[in-house]
């Protein structure tokens, strides 16, 4: 039972390693390689739900067959899929786009924080003292993230800040929308189906084929990364961690995340990052540890018990 709770913690924390050097290399594709935002999430969705569809056949065909069974399942799946996986994606590639990897991914850790306030919403009541401080630290951290603690001065550009915020959203989105669904028919069968409907519905309706992409052998690298790496096998690492160590640890280690773009963005692209960015991703840090500690609040797919 040890070796279980060890290889599943190794496991979470894997998987955020994965997640967090993902973002890093979606910005080096959007910075040095040229490489289109939208194209980039219809391709990593598409091929990564194919993947993970495959591996759902494999092993959890009843599920699958069941969740397409049922009409009112496969509308709250195509919402899900568009509203919040799809739209989850983008902001943040988009948010990455127009500041860094480990801005955006920081960015998007708050969608923990608005997950609580809903939640606080639906159950009338405040939240408690270390819900606070969480909510404290969350603000806190925007606050410098965005101005470096000069309320005269905007650090970051008026975009990365826009659609970061943005896909902090998203991600609450992403973790609200599929309900019951991922309970009754599993992580993978749901998440599968939706990384790959989100992706065709996204494809044709930007008409990707049509976006002009030219990749060297270093850009193909990077998309094959974030198809294998960055997103099918980190999510079925995670997926198998929550079931040998449950969801509110599993949540906890995924917050490496942010340390893992932070560190890959600064030491791998160079990026400069400010003493008070750094400041800024020790306080979203922090945030993310005290929701998971308490429990539901996880980032989507990476939580899909919501991200991850």
């Amino acid at each position: 039972m040890k070796s279980r709770q060890f290889i599943g913690i190794i496991m979470a924390l894997t998987a955020a390693c994965f997640w967090g050097l993902s973002g890093t290399i979606g910005q080096y594709l959007f910075a040095q390689k040229g490489v289109d935002t939208t194209w980039l999430t219809a391709i990593r969705m598409i091929f990564a739900g194919v993947l993970l569809l495959t591996l759902a056949v494999a092993k959890y065909r009843p599920q699958l067959a069941g969740l397409f069974s049922r009409p009112r399942k496969v509308i709250r799946l195509v919402t899900f899929a568009v509203a919040g996986l799809m739209f989850c994606q983008y902001t943040y590639f988009t948010a990455i786009r127009y500041s860094n990897s480990a801005t955006g991914t920081a960015l998007q850790y708050l969608g923990q924080a608005l997950i609580l306030i809903v939640a606080c919403c639906q159950e009338r009541r405040l939240p408690r003292l270390r819900e606070e401080i969480a909510l404290v630290l969350a603000i806190g951290g925007v606050f410098l993230l965005a101005t470096h603690g000069d309320p005269g001065n905007l650090a970051l550009t008026p975009q990365g800040l826009f659609w970061g915020l943005i896909s902090a959203v998203a991600l609450m989105l992403y973790t609200l929308l599929p309900g019951s669904l991922i309970e009754e028919y599993g992580s993978i069968p749901v998440i599968g189906s939706a990384m790959l409907l989100g992706g065709l519905i996204l494809g044709v309706t930007a008409r990707v084929w049509e976006t002009p992409v030219t990749l060297d052998s270093g850009a193909l690298a990077g998309v094959i990364y974030i198809i294998v790496l960055g997103t099918a096998i980190p999510y079925t690492l995670y997926l198998q961690s929550v079931c040998w160590i449950g969801g509110v640890k599993a949540s906890m280690f995924a917050c490496v995340e942010t340390v893992s773009a932070a560190l890959a963005t600064f030491f791998w692209l160079g990026t400069p990052l400010a003493s008070m960015d750094w400041v800024a991703f020790g306080m979203i840090l922090a945030m993310g540890l005290l929701l998971a500690w308490k429990g539901p609040a996880s980032p989507p797919l990476k939580a899909a018990e919501s991200s991850e």
